[in-house]
């Protein structure tokens, strides 16, 4: 290097060794002033997060804030405040501190796109959550994306195309500070059930009756013996008024399938006064949840929620059928309406075809929506479709009741409150979502001779152009009415039948009623006596007694039933009529039940002795045709029996 080079290379290293010892001086002035910094967001991150415990959410956000300000990269204090702003349901304000974490946090763009995009959905802006989900969601493998993407795509449409009527909450007589959940309109539309959360502890039910302008009264506690110290919730009211369904939770016993969770139960009423609820049995309730229940219209189709093994994740919908006498396996909807999220609260309209719910795993508005189907067939229910905004909101929409005409529903959300703290709404419905519309014939069996009403008479509905058995409807044991449901626009065969009278067999015509009026029809069946038939010789050759809730044969009762059929067993003409009663304790549908089961015990109990199966018939009538007074406990022990009658 000669001498004017190294002259230069001397001067350049100079100012290289000062500009790096100005560097160092620097940071050793600014190094006191960024811990500071990092000290005042620390105790400001600790003191809000205290602040939220002790549940002052406006301080804390604003201790938040301050650690923001004192490190304006603090990704811990930009993340807690936005999901505080979420869980509250300021949306808005969650949106803007995760566009501010974005900006300035290190790779913000991509650690706070989910938050924001989820965000953007609840703050009712899916086209900003679909910007940001085509951009980072593309090609995650996270559900969550898929998901957001498909609820933005719906909300996007669903605000474009809004619903015409508007969806207002029904008042402070029924809504309260506590949760109001599983509105349950009456079929004349004159009371109103719910669930309310008492003090945010206790899950018990309430009515309220329509008052002369069109509101609601006050809602009054249900009181004992539907309301225990359990938590009881979800109740479903029977179309002719006389059934209550509904789970209760956290129950203690020690029979292995009610042990803890929820499962159903059932309470009956004749006239005002509802009967202590009886427990479903093992067909249903399982040592997983079952609840909210819904009984068809024809009370044969029983519909629940279960977590049982056999479903699609989460929450699905399971029906049970009433058939011979029992509640028969329960049966999975299946994935057409199941999905691995959470499918609740079934409410199957009177009309027996539309089927509404709640779910979380469909296209919807971001918390669980409502969804509503139409039946193809006895088992086979169409594409589920969201009933869109505003009834479906961007919070949770959790259960829904509609009117018997189709024209009102009445829903549970917690739109306007903290995630959970539901309360009950109404709306007009849109025609597209109303059910089908339906005929209601209401009247009552009686006996054509005396003129007297006969209770549990069962009224078989048919299609008159196919023959196919659809709905089975039966009389009340009090008064002997019912209320049948039909479609209108086409004609039906019925069947009417009741123990010791003929059947009675005629059409009903719909198919032109003018489906604009339809006001109840009256409806009553006469029934002829069974003497009135040719003469029939029966002879009663046994008759087998039970105790209380027992289906099972003693060893003296099968020397019993042996002694009685030895003079018979080489007779091949011969018909053996089995009937099983019980007394009336207890509700008529499971008191069916239980005489169906006796009655083949006894028949299972007859076949091991050679008689042909073809000549044996068995039928469990419940608490009809009772042989003693139901006021004494010896005459309730002569009613729960199964009679032998040997047809000649």
């Amino acid at each position: 290097m000669n001498g004017i080079g190294y002259y230069f290379y001397l001067i350049y290293m100079r100012i290289r060794y000062s500009y790096i010892f100005g560097f160092i001086i620097a940071l050793i002035a600014v190094a006191p002033v960024f811990a500071q910094a990092q000290d005042a967001a620390t105790t400001n991150f600790n003191k809000a997060l205290r602040l939220r415990a002790d549940h002052k959410d406006s301080l804390a956000y604003v201790a938040m804030e301050q650690a923001i300000k004192a490190n304006g990269g603090y990704v811990e204090a930009y993340s807690m405040l936005g999901e505080w702003y979420f869980t509250d349901r300021k949306f808005g304000k969650a949106v803007e501190v995760f566009q501010r974490a974005s900006q300035s946090c290190r790779n913000g763009q991509s650690a706070f796109a989910l938050p924001l995009a989820r965000s953007y959905l609840h703050n009712n802006q899916p086209s900003q959550a679909l910007g940001l989900i085509g951009t980072y969601g593309k090609n995650a493998a996270n559900k969550e994306w898929e998901q957001l993407r498909k609820n933005a795509s719906f909300m996007q449409y669903a605000l474009a195309n809004r619903l015409e009527d508007t969806v207002f909450n029904i008042g402070m007589r029924i809504n309260t500070p506590y949760p109001e959940m599983y509105p349950a309109i009456s079929a004349d539309t004159l009371t109103l059930y719910f669930t309310r959360k008492v003090r945010n502890v206790d899950m018990e039910f309430y009515k309220s009756t329509e008052d002369s302008c069109g509101g609601w009264y006050t809602g009054r506690n249900m009181g004992s013996p539907t309301n225990t110290p359990n938590h009881e919730a979800a109740q479903s009211i029977s179309a002719d008024g006389h059934y209550m369904f509904f789970m209760r939770c956290d129950n203690r016993s020690e029979n292995g399938w009610d042990q803890g969770g929820c499962d159903l139960y059932m309470s009956y009423t004749a006239d005002s006064v509802w009967s202590i609820a009886q427990s479903f049995g093992a067909t249903i309730n399982t040592p997983a949840y079952e609840g909210m229940p819904c009984l068809s219209p024809d009370n044969r189709d029983l519909y629940f929620v279960s977590d049982k093994e056999g479903g699609y994740g989460g929450l699905d919908i399971w029906v049970s059928r009433f058939q011979d006498g029992l509640w028969q396996l329960p049966r999975n909807l299946g994935p057409h309406i199941n999905t691995p999220g959470d499918e609740t609260a079934p409410f199957l309209h009177i009309d027996n075809r539309t089927l509404y719910y709640s779910s979380t795993g469909l296209p919807g508005m971001g918390g669980s929506d409502l969804y509503y189907c139409r039946r193809v067939n006895d088992t086979i229910w169409g594409t589920p479709k969201n009933m869109g905004y505003p009834i479906n909101t961007s919070a949770n929409e959790t259960s829904i009741s509609i009117t018997i005409d189709g024209h009102r529903a009445y829903l549970s959300s917690d739109r306007d409150s903290l995630e959970g703290n539901y309360d009950i709404y109404e709306t007009v419905l849109a025609k597209h979502l109303r059910p089908v519309q339906i005929a209601v014939l209401k009247g009552y069996t009686y006996d054509s001779l005396s003129k007297n009403r006969l209770n549990n008479s069962s009224v078989f509905i048919q299609d008159k152009n196919t023959g196919e058995q659809l709905y089975r409807f039966v009389s009340n044991r009090g008064d002997g009415s019912y209320m049948i449901t039909l479609p209108v626009g086409k004609d039906y065969v019925y069947r009417a039948t009741r123990f010791s009278y003929m059947d009675m067999v005629d059409t009903i015509k719909l198919g032109d009623v003018d489906s604009s009026v339809l006001a109840p029809i009256s409806f009553n069946i006469p029934l002829l006596p069974s003497d009135y038939r040719a003469p029939i010789h029966d002879s009663n050759i046994a008759t087998i007694h039970f105790p209380l809730n027992s289906y099972s044969l003693s060893d003296s009762d099968k020397v019993i039933l042996q002694d009685a059929f030895e003079p018979w067993l080489n007779d091949k003409t011969c018909t053996i009529l089995i009937h099983g009663y019980t007394d009336n304790t207890g509700t008529p549908m499971i008191n069916e039940e239980l005489s169906a089961r006796r009655a083949n015990l006894v028949a299972e109990e007859i076949m091991t002795y050679g008689i042909d199966e073809m000549s044996i018939r068995a039928s469990g009538w419940g608490e009809t045709n009772p042989v003693a007074s139901n006021d004494t406990e010896l005459g309730r022990g002569l009613n729960r029996r199964v009679e032998v009658i040997i047809r000649r």
